[in-house]
C-alpha cells in the first residue's frame, strides 16, 4: 500500500516516521522549505518511546505529475492550513484513495468529504504531546501517541480490513475503532477544554489544575462544551466529563496543548476551527456558554496582537 503523509511536522512527522520504521511503502508531501531541512538533516524523532533518524521520501505539490494517485492518506496539517492543502493534495488523489484525516475538532470532515467524495473519507483522531525543535527535529515527550480510524457508520469494510493491517505493528499505536463518530466527539471535548485552560492561563496543566478553584473551572469548561455537543446530537458517553476530568488529573504537570505551545512561538493557532465552530453551534442553539466566549475572545486578542 502506498501511503502519503501530508506533512511531516510533530503529528505527520511521527506516525508517518513509524510507519517508515516497520518497513512500510511512505512518502512526505511537504513544502520546499521543510524539503530542504530534511534532506540535510534526516527527519529526527526524539521519543520517550524511541528515538529514530530515517531519510524519507519527499515530495512537493510540484511534483504531482511524478507520483500519481496514493493509496492512502493521512492528512495531518493544521486546520488554517486545510484549503490549501486539499489543493495541493488533488493530484495524488484517485478514485480508490483512501483519506484519513488527524486533525482535531469536526469542521473539516463536510468539506473533505465535499471535496474528495464522502466516500473516501474515513474517520480519524491522534494523541500526542509534540513540538519541532529549532533544528525542525520532532520532541515527543509523553507515552501517549495513538491514532483511532474507522468506517463511518461503524462498518466492517475490506478497506478497513486492509488499512488496519497495513498500520499495525508499529512503535506507536493505530487503533481501528468501532465507533469512531463517538471517539472523535469524545476528543473534540477533551481537546478543546485543555486548549481552551492552558491558552487562557497560559499556563501548563498542573498549575491551573492546583490553583484554587482551578479544577472547578476545568470541571465547568467541560459542562459547557458538553452541553453545546448533546444539542447538537454528538454521540457522547453519560460520564465523559468525568472520564475527561480523570485524564486531565494524571496528566504531567508540564503538559502543554499543542495551541498553546504555538502561542509561545508566535504561530498560527486552531481557535476559529476548535471554539470558534463550537461557539457557533451554541448561538445556533440559544446555548450560553461564559467561559468559552473566554477562551475564544482570547484566542481573537492573540492573533490580532501577532499577525
Amino acid at each position: 500500500m502506498r501511503i502519503l503523509v501530508l506533512g511531516a511536522g510533530g503529528v505527520g512527522g511521527y506516525f508517518g516516521g513509524r510507519l517508515v520504521e516497520k518497513g512500510e511503502d511512505v512518502t512526505f508531501l511537504v513544502r520546499s522549505k521543510r524539503k530542504e531541512q530534511l534532506e540535510k538533516e534526516g527527519l529526527v524523532i526524539q521519543s520517550v518511546n524511541g528515538d529514530l533518524k530515517l531519510q524519507p521520501k519527499l515530495i512537493t505539490a510540484e511534483d504531482a505529475n511524478v507520483e500519481g494517485p496514493f493509496d492512502l492518506i493521512l492528512f495531518s496539517t493544521k486546520a488554517y492550513h486545510l484549503h490549501s492543502a486539499i489543493q495541493d493534495l488533488q493530484p495524488f488523489v484517485g478514485d480508490d484513495t483512501t483519506i484519513l484525516p488527524l486533525l482535531n475538532g469536526v469542521a473539516h470532515f463536510p468539506l473533505l468529504k465535499s471535496e474528495f467524495g464522502a466516500d473516501q473519507v474515513i474517520g480519524g483522531l491522534c494523541f500526542i504531546e509534540t513540538t519541532l525543535n529549532q533544528e525542525g527535529h520532532i520532541v515527543h515527550t509523553s507515552k501517549a501517541d495513538f491514532v483511532k480510524f474507522g468506517e463511518f457508520q461503524n462498518k466492517d469494510t475490506e478497506r478497513i480490513q486492509r488499512i488496519e493491517a497495513v498500520l499495525s505493528g508499529t512503535v506507536a499505536s493505530f487503533i481501528r475503532s468501532d465507533f469512531i463518530e463517538r471517539d472523535i466527539w469524545h476528543k473534540y471535548l477533551y481537546i478543546a477544554a485543555i486548549a481552551g485552560v492552558t491558552t487562557l492561563m497560559r499556563a501548563p496543566m498542573g498549575p491551573i489544575r492546583e490553583s484554587k478553584q482551578g479544577r472547578k473551572f476545568i470541571h465547568q469548561l467541560f459542562q459547557e462544551i458538553e452541553a453545546i455537543m448533546i444539542e447538537h446530537g454528538a454521540p457522547l458517553e453519560l460520564d465523559i466529563v468525568d472520564k475527561h476530568m480523570a485524564t486531565m488529573d494524571s496528566t504531567s504537570y508540564d503538559m502543554k496543548s499543542s495551541m498553546l505551545r504555538d502561542m509561545e512561538k508566535g504561530l498560527s493557532i486552531e481557535g476559529e476551527h476548535l471554539h470558534g465552530y463550537l461557539l457557533q453551534l451554541a448561538q445556533n442553539y440559544n446555548i450560553v456558554a461564559p467561559l468559552l466566549q473566554a477562551v475564544y475572545q482570547n484566542e481573537l486578542v492573540y492573533e490580532l496582537s501577532n499577525h
